[in-house]
């Protein structure tokens, strides 16, 4: 069967840049599908995604002109039903065929095959294969309506019809063209109010020819490229946009470097057609504003690319992505320095009006500003954070940390109600660093107000002083206790108060900073700081820790087992987790570890039977040699665990244990342990009750048993 390449492209109006990446995949990928559905694909079938400002394309290779015929078995119903007692076909039966295009002619025909306990009639057809002109529209009419389009325009288009008239047209911009090409011939289907055809348009104001007409599917690049002055696919237009800006930072010089945001480089990816990079400046004198307040209004306000030097600081240099390539650029790079000098001018007026006001003078502006209606304004929320960062600082660092955590967060917040984070509420944290130190703090306070909001995402460096530490454990800690305390959990895809970032925030600073401290008594010294604004969520708050906890530790690589087997002990320090996973490793590795898991488990369902018989274990009330035999053991194996256990190394404490394993086997082959006599049994629990514990302050070994 011959194969011939395809190509289809929808011309349209701008589309969204932050969703034209998207787009154009989604566009790509359901179009293949549907078409390998319908088998008018081969074997080794690739697509290829197109995705410009103004176009969504697609180039499948290896497609045929119409699909081969389909053998089809169609189950109908049991036999029962659909042949009556003298093998005849009941009307259901009859119906039942007509509803496939066949009549009772049929009937000699079907098959009988087993169905589970009974027989069932089968009718064996051939489906005829779709023709591509057929298979391409429902293509295309699934891959349109199955867009991820952000929103929804509506517009009138004109009827195509004898009739005059509108007709209204629901797509993410107005479309004006449609293409599609098998080899060099157009396949005749509609979409959008458009028939398709082999022309489309090239770059707004640099296109060579207009229609830019393409001769064959395989010519799309390359013809819009020639003739059209445009770089249809988005990888090739990113990738050239990475290496003009690396060669615009050479050209000017060793001292040069650009800095690569991703989201700002695909973002411009989708606002041009054919890039151009240009260097632009501006004056010296905006570079006395914090660098992260001119990155910030360069990137996000106006694409811009800054360029620092060897040691990241700003440079008073930027680079542009123009969509055209004027043989006299002057004109396009005045244009771009006249836009960006007000936006630097308003971050140099914030910066300086901001410092007129010390960060402690608008302490009593948090007060104005609404935190939650349930929890208060910013106001009360920071003294609930000055409450809990000096309970922690004083268990941390005592009297001296307590003082500087308490100064730190009582000024944490303060930068909200500044003119600068009012327009950049990104640099919040950041902006009350730069003030603090404005104000004559120390480093040790700026650091702290401007790391408290760290981790901020997946990955993000965790805050550079223990001040700052505990300020930050402090925030985490009142945002999560208070929204755990008035039922404001998150639910699914939804966690406006991005409760799990703060729950994974504490975990990394409990375990990567290893501080001594408990979580349980974490969470209960949050809450008094809240009165009676909350109910006690304490528990379900710590389960939602543990949780996030059990997550990442099996994103790290450790299997669900052993991370359940440890943390069903709810160990109090959370930086003790990575050694106790290690520890269970290294035990059921052990040829010992499978019989003391299920011995541990045993042990565990009998007590859970017997609770409260158990009594302190009487040497003198050991009867069987098995009993006499593992506490002796006991006695020369528990005491160097418990020993090892205290010093914090567990594998060693597990491997001691592991020598345990002949006589918990033997006493369980010749001991029974729930005797007639209540004392002899009551010492039996009591033995177990004893190993048990010795057993199980790493994790929980029974949860190691298959």
């Amino acid at each position: 069967m011959t194969t011939k390449n395809l190509l289809v492209e929808l011309f349209v109006e701008e589309l969204p840049p932050k969703a034209l990446k998207k787009l154009g995949d989604a566009f790509a990928g359901v179009l293949f599908e549907q078409l390998k559905a319908q088998g008018l694909t081969a074997a080794g079938s690739a697509v290829a995604p197109f995705a410009s400002p103004r176009r969504l394309a697609a180039h499948v290779t290896a497609v045929t002109e119409r699909a081969a015929d389909k053998s089809v078995s169609q189950k109908l119903m049991p036999v029962s039903v659909g042949l009556d007692a003298s093998g005849q076909p009941t009307p259901a039966l009859l119906k039942r065929l007509g509803a496939l295009g066949a009549d009772a002619s049929a009937v000699a025909g079907l098959k009988r095959a087993p169905d589970g306990k009974a027989e069932a009639l089968f009718y064996d057809s051939v489906v005829p294969g779709v023709d591509l002109a057929v298979g391409l529209q429902k293509a295309l009419d699934e891959a349109i309506t199955k867009l991820p389009i952000p929103k929804v325009m509506s517009y009138q288009l004109e009827t195509d019809c004898e009739l005059p008239g509108w007709s209204s047209v629901h797509f993410v911009r107005p479309a004006h063209g449609l293409v599609a090409l098998h080899g060099s011939s157009v396949v005749p289907v509609k979409a959008l109010g458009l028939r398709a055809g082999n022309g489309t348009q090239g770059h707004r104001f640099e296109a060579a020819k207009s229609p830019v007409l393409l001769a064959d599917a395989d010519s799309y690049a390359q013809t819009l490229l020639t003739d059209g002055s445009v770089i249809a696919s988005f990888n090739d237009r990113r990738f050239a946009i990475v290496q003009q800006l690396a060669q615009a930072a050479e050209r000017l010089g060793p001292g040069y470097e650009v800095l690569m945001d991703e989201a700002l480089l695909d973002e411009v990816t989708a606002l041009v057609e054919r890039p151009n990079v240009l260097t632009c400046g501006f004056e010296e004198q905006f570079l006395e504003v914090p660098q992260e307040c001119l990155i910030l209004t360069m990137k996000a306000n106006q694409k811009y690319f800054p360029l620092v030097d060897t040691h990241g600081k700003l440079t008073n240099q930027f680079l542009v992505v123009s969509n055209i390539s004027p043989i006299d650029a002057s004109a396009v790079i005045g244009g771009n320095e006249r836009v960006v000098r007000p936006r630097l001018a308003d971050a140099k007026f914030f910066f300086d009006q901001d410092r007129k006001k010390t960060l402690e003078s608008r302490v009593p502006a948090l007060s104005k500003v609404v935190y939650h209606n349930k929890l208060g304004t910013q106001g009360e929320r920071m003294e609930r954070v000055c409450a809990i960062a000096e309970t922690i600082g004083l268990q941390l660092g005592g009297p001296e940390l307590a003082a500087r955590s308490l100064l730190s967060a009582r000024l944490a917040k303060t930068d909200l109600v500044t003119d600068m984070v009012g327009e950049f509420p990104e640099l919040q944290g950041i902006m009350g660093g730069y003030y603090a130190r404005h104000d004559g703090l120390s480093d040790d306070i700026a650091f702290a107000i401007e790391d408290h909001y760290k981790p901020r995402f997946a990955g993000d460096e965790l805050p550079r002083t223990m001040t700052g530490v505990v300020v930050a454990l402090a925030d985490k800690l009142e945002t999560l206790v208070g929204m755990f305390g008035i039922g404001n959990l998150p639910t699914g895809d939804k966690d406006p108060f991005a409760l799990r970032r703060h729950a994974l925030g504490v975990i990394r600073m409990l375990v990567e900073k290893d501080l001594p401290l408990d979580l349980q008594g974490l969470l209960a010294g949050a809450a008094p700081a809240f009165g009676d604004r909350i109910t006690d969520a304490t528990a379900a708050l710590a389960d939602f820790i543990y949780d996030r906890l059990a997550g990442g530790l099996r994103e790290q690589g450790a299997s669900a087992q052993e991370v359940d087997a440890v943390l069903a002990l709810r160990p109090q320090r959370l930086a003790d987790v990575s050694q106790r996973l290690q520890a269970v490793r290294a035990f059921a590795a052990l040829p010992a570890a499978a019989a003391l898991a299920a011995a541990n488990k045993r042990i565990g369902n009998i007590l859970k039977k017997s609770e409260g018989e158990g009594v302190a274990v009487q040497e003198s009330r050991l009867v069987e040699a098995a009993e006499k035999d593992l506490f002796a053991a006991m006695q020369k194996t528990v005491p160097a665990a418990d020993a090892e256990f205290a010093n914090g190394d567990y594998t060693a404490s597990l491997m001691t244990l592991a020598a345990l394993r002949a006589p918990v086997d033997a006493f369980f082959d010749g001991v029974m342990v729930n005797a007639e006599d209540p004392a002899l049994r009551a010492n039996r629990l009591g033995l177990l009750k004893q190993l048990h514990e010795a057993m199980n302050r790493v994790a929980d070994l029974s949860r190691l048993a298959t």
